[in-house]
């Protein structure tokens, strides 16, 4: 067993509470956000997920890093407020497709909007150099810890607000 140390840290030095705190209190804002709309903030990530093109449901959650139990509740849920049909495969009745209705299609650009203007509000001042070393630090987290699977590209508030302070010394 590991000794105690004689002083113990305050919580506020930990990297992890930040990470944290920061996370949990935007993620309550986007979620405020969608639920005008009727929709969690983890249906909203399946919606635009499905957007660019339909998914099988294990794809969906090697992508996302969620089980696959946890895709299939939301696509019941997303399926009940008609915003995504879920068709079987005609050669493997077992495999799904997952696609967007036209209300689904239609509320995606509308979520997407209100999650670009929570990224903007939130890291708009920070600047490029900030937001670019941020993007590259959990990335990096993700990848060393094998967390889950990481898009190619830059997040998309880096091509998004290029406008701001390039040094990032906000």
């Amino acid at each position: 067993m590991q000794r105690a140390p004689e002083r113990i840290s305050t919580i506020e030095s930990h990297l992890s509470y930040w990470l944290h705190y920061v996370g949990y209190r935007l993620a309550h804002e986007l979620r405020l956000k969608t639920q005008q709309f009727g929709v969690t903030a983890a249906e909203w990530v399946v919606l635009r997920m499905l957007y660019d093109e339909g998914s099988r449901p294990t794809h969906l959650a090697i992508r996302l890093g969620l089980t696959r139990g946890a895709i299939s509740r939301l696509a019941v849920r997303l399926e009940a407020k008609g915003l995504i049909d879920r068709e079987k495969s005609l050669s493997d009745r077992r495999t799904q497709m997952l696609t967007l209705t036209g209300l689904g299609r239609a509320v995606v650009p509308v979520l997407a909007a209100l999650a670009d203007e929570t990224d903007a509000r939130n890291f708009g001042d920070a600047g490029l150099a900030w937001r670019e070393k941020i993007e590259q630090v959990m990335k990096w987290i993700v990848r060393r810890d094998r967390l889950r699977f990481i898009p190619p590209g830059q997040c998309r508030i880096i091509r998004d607000y290029r406008d701001g302070d390039e040094e990032g010394d906000g």
